[in-house]
């Protein structure tokens, strides 16, 4: 029996973990970075190991330390959680070689699929469908689109969809790059892209006993550089005999390595709905929420009892309903998916199922997954879940960092996703129409810039309401108010006019709207005769609106803006806080033309392109590979012309 379990992870799934334990009488121990010290899952634990250092390099991917710590709280048991060391043999061995129970597969079984090349090579003995590799050297136009992938690590990183033959070689080395930074293995092997392919994969469960669980099947699609958004189980629109097919496959896959606990089988299915083995992630995935609640099982708890020795019923239980995982990122899907930092102040979501990282006034930094929360819904139908889970996003108070909320809503409100009419290109083929502005989206903006103005007004010190603060000795209409602000992130400017008379304050440009009640944190307007609620947050500069319609960010604009605070013409400033990985091989003096990549940033465990604003010459570069950065640091130059 576990008594004491030590969580090698961080954030959401360190918190999931530990919530698990709780339930089942397990003590549990935390390990964190100093970037981590004051973060929920190392407060949530009955104990906490210091690991020196901010970079995962230096502290989430050091088993040693790791082990260490399991060995000084009096730990009998390692859980990895996802990421990080979660899929590395030499550190399963390591906590074995402890005397420590490791809640995971056998070290073999990982070695087996811990590279993509040789997991085909097994895969295919074991009869699991898949494609094959194609040798770069000979590749040819008619094996055009390619996609290079990494041997080692998955998440999208080291991955290259290649659609001119051109092109091939620099990404096969831009790839490689890529995984060796990521991994410490710039393996990598390509095989074709599949347009209008479908991301399906199994979870399955084995105990020691050889039993082996296939627990349905999950769509995970929606993705963005490679990486989920969306998530949902069971994969819609799947006909009996390839959803057998799958099964089988990922039950025979298993056995094949002799597998135990939690693990993912993986497959691409064409349009044409054949499917092809992707890969096996020997952990415990993101989304297994999902399958929990069709399932009515906790696979932690699982995960758990079967590493004590605990044999499962010889059939799992019959799936009910459908569930849909939604992915909160810190980053702006309009601005090349770029993260960001910044304090949580709020994260509600009621009504679902939250699995959050962070808590109310956590720091978001740079140093990992730019992930905030999963969000779950589940339902008796798909429609009914896609629907509960878009209404409760937009309806959700984030206050912090910019997010993907807006894009997620959206998502799931397109008429191919509704339709389960999805593949891997679906982000990518309706960005554009995903991030713009929405029909009545600026007259929804003034309005809510209006609310904020009239809330800002209320809260002047003295005053509960804007209307408790005006004495009834003046008797000539006041000269109207104005304050100015920014839509975030990077918007329309609005500037607010408002009068303020001895019966309250009225919107001074906007005649079809009323003010019934303005408070410092909540105002009510009357739109056209409709009733609207404002619920105002200020934090700082920052003023969160939010409506039962969605939320808006704006900045408050000084009334004197700082001339000082520009940048001259052709600066590239860093557009997050990040490391320098990489620099292209150019010099000041040379030419550049507009959208070629100068460097690279990686931030959040992504890599993020500088490119040249404008075709010119190279004026001025101060980045080196390794250099630390804080957003808005100058990195170059280029002075645009001839």
């Amino acid at each position: 029996m576990i008594r004491s379990l030590l969580v090698a992870n961080r954030a959401e799934i360190a918190r999931r973990i530990v919530r698990t334990c709780r339930d089942l009488g397990i003590a549990t121990v935390a390990v964190h970075s100093d970037a981590d010290a004051g973060a929920p899952h190392a407060r949530e634990a009955d104990a906490a190991v210091r690991l020196p250092g901010d970079a995962p390099a230096d502290t989430y991917l050091r088993g040693d330390l790791l082990v260490k710590a399991a060995l000084a709280a009096g730990a009998d048991a390692v859980h990895p959680g996802y990421g990080f060391l979660s899929e590395h043999a030499d550190f399963a061995r390591a906590v074995r070689d402890a005397g420590l129970m490791w809640v995971g597969p056998p070290p073999e079984a990982m070695e087996a699929m811990a590279s993509k090349t040789r997991a085909k090579e097994i895969m295919r003995k074991a009869g699991v469908p898949l494609l094959d590799a194609i040798d770069p050297a000979e590749a040819t136009a008619d094996d055009l689109p390619l996609l290079v992938k990494a041997a080692a690590g998955g998440g999208g990183r080291g991955m290259r969809v290649v659609r001119e033959l051109d092109a091939l070689p620099a990404e096969l080395d831009s790839a490689r790059a890529e995984a060796a930074s990521a991994f410490g293995d710039g393996e990598i092997f390509v095989e074709p892209y599949m347009e209008g392919a479908r991301h399906v994969e199994v979870q399955v469960f084995a105990d020691t006993h050889g039993t082996v669980w296939t627990l349905g099947t999950r769509d995970c699609s929606l993705q963005r550089r490679h990486q989920k958004v969306i998530e949902e189980a069971p994969a819609p629109g799947l006909d009996e005999e390839l959803r057998r097919t799958l099964a089988e496959s990922a039950a025979n896959a298993a056995r094949a390595i002799g597998y135990e606990g939690a693990g993912t089988v993986e497959f691409l299915v064409s349009s044409a709905g054949r499917a092809y083995f992707l890969e096996m992630n020997t952990r415990l995935q993101v989304e297994h929420p999902v399958t929990e609640q069709i399932y009515g099982l906790d696979l932690v708890a699982l995960q758990l009892r079967i590493a004590e020795g605990e044999r499962l019923d010889p059939e799992p239980p019959a799936p009910r309903g459908h569930a849909v995982e939604a992915r909160l990122y810190a980053e702006d899907p309009a601005r090349d998916w770029r993260p960001q930092t910044g304090i949580m102040h709020r994260l509600e979501i009621p009504g679902l199922r939250v699995d959050s990282g962070p808590a109310d006034g956590d720091a978001i930094g740079v140093h990992y997954d730019p992930m905030l929360a999963k969000v779950i819904a589940v339902a008796p139908t798909r429609a009914e879940a896609v629907r509960r889970l878009a209404h409760g996003l937009e309806r959700a108070r984030i206050h912090g960092p910019v997010t993907n909320r807006e894009l997620l809503v959206r998502a799931l409100r397109h008429p191919e996703f509704e339709a389960a009419r999805m593949d891997t290109g679906f982000l990518e083929r309706h960005l554009a129409e995903l991030t713009a502005a929405a029909s009545g989206h600026d007259e929804a903006a003034s309005l809510a810039a209006l609310a904020a103005a009239l809330a800002d007004a209320a809260r002047r010190p003295g005053t509960a309401t804007v209307a408790g603060r005006l004495g009834g000795w003046r008797n000539v209409p006041s000269q109207p108010q104005s304050r100015s602000y920014r839509a975030e992130p990077g918007g329309t400017e609005h500037e607010v006019r408002y009068r303020l008379t001895r019966e309250g304050p009225h919107a001074a440009d906007m005649s079809d709207v009323r003010v019934l009640g303005a408070a410092a944190e909540l105002v009510v307007l009357d739109v056209a005769g409709v009733r609207r609620t404002f619920e105002v947050t200020a934090h700082g500069d920052r003023r969160y609106v939010d409506t039962p319609q969605g939320g808006f960010v704006f900045t408050a604009l000084p009334r004197f803006p700082d001339p000082t605070a520009r940048a001259e013409p052709g600066s590239l400033l860093a557009p997050m806080p990040g490391t320098v990985v990489r620099v292209a091989e150019v010099a000041v003096g040379d030419r550049v033309e507009a959208g070629q990549p100068l460097l690279w940033l990686e931030a959040m465990k992504m890599e993020h392109r500088v490119t040249a604003p404008a075709a010119g010459v190279l004026t001025a570069l101060h980045a080196t590979a390794g250099r630390q950065v804080e957003v808005g640091a100058l990195l170059a130059v280029v002075a645009a012309g001839e």
